[in-house]
């Protein structure tokens, strides 16, 4: 049979693959997605396991791979958002490129996973939250619901455009620690590995949280490998943080009592899920292994 090796063109073996590739659905992936929230919680430290929270997979997360697998399908949407990525890519960051052309929404967790984690009701309200590093917002609304006030901090130019027209509140990336204000709560999905001095954030949330009640929530993705993008390029972080344990919850584990308990947190509640993005012409969407933390600072 002939296949898509022989195509010597790129943009024709592109053609091809999306023609006669045929990705699982979320219908048929549910094997694989058993994986994604799989935790084996004799693994966790004694410290940790009483705080573990076993997810699944629900409707809003089928719903979300259901459209990206729609939008994958869109062939050339796909192949004008592949050509503007080889044109642009050695001069803007990736998250620029996505923002331009409104792709590569993420998926962290649903509203009812968010619930879960924080033990809130659908109708519990809170004054004020702090998305940082909040992308195009798609996470944002999942949380900013429960509160009067939703802010957020974007590098991104085109990020930044996406979030003004959801009407959130943008802050410097620099001053966000500095306007005197307090959070009910503070997220930080999936930016930990990405920033320079994760540490000092850590320390800067702690500080911006309202005593006694606020709470962070944190998702990692693990295995640990931290790294900064700097317009086209990736170079290590100024401040690293090395996270022992070849295992999700041996890494979990660690980052819990080591990591987070070293800079005043201790840890309310963990899951895994899955940390998802959206796909382009040769994968329907892209998946990597997330742990989502509730955070409270100590007294």
């Amino acid at each position: 049979m002939w296949t898509g090796k022989y195509v010597r063109s790129p943009l024709a073996r592109a053609l091809f693959t999306n023609m006669v590739t045929e990705t699982d659905t979320p219908d048929t992936a549910g094997h694989e997605a058993l994986k994604w929230y799989h935790c084996c919680p004799d693994m966790l430290g004694e410290q940790v396991r009483s705080q573990f929270v076993q997810s699944h997979l629900d409707e809003d997360t089928q719903a979300f791979l259901r459209r990206s697998v729609e939008k994958s399908s869109w062939l050339f949407t796909q192949l004008y958002h592949s050509l503007f990525s080889t044109i642009f890519s050695p001069l803007v960051s990736r998250t620029s490129i996505n923002g331009f052309l409104g792709r590569g929404s993420m998926f962290v967790f649903s509203k009812d996973q968010f619930q879960r984690l924080l033990r809130i009701g659908p109708e519990w309200k809170g004054q004020r939250m702090l998305d940082l590093g909040a992308g195009d917002g798609g996470v944002t609304e999942v949380m900013g619901c429960h509160f009067h006030e939703v802010f957020a901090t974007e590098v991104s130019t085109p990020m930044k455009w996406h979030l003004q027209r959801k009407n959130y509140s943008l802050l410097g990336i620099d001053e966000w620690h500095r306007t005197g204000f307090q959070y009910d709560l503070i997220s930080c999905l999936n930016l930990l590995d990405r920033c320079d001095e994760p540490l000092q954030l850590l320390q800067d949330i702690k500080k911006s949280l309202v005593p006694h009640t606020g709470r962070l929530v944190l998702a990692a993705v693990l295995p640990f490998q931290p790294y900064v993008e700097t317009g086209g390029t990736w170079v290590r972080p100024k401040e690293h943080i090395k996270v022992a344990g070849k295992t999700w919850e041996e890494q979990v584990t660690h980052l819990s009592t080591d990591v987070f308990l070293k800079v005043g947190f201790e840890v309310e509640a963990i899951t895994r899920l899955p940390y998802l993005c959206e796909g382009d012409m040769y994968k329907d969407y892209y998946v990597l292994d997330d742990a989502v933390f509730v955070l409270k600072p100590q007294d």
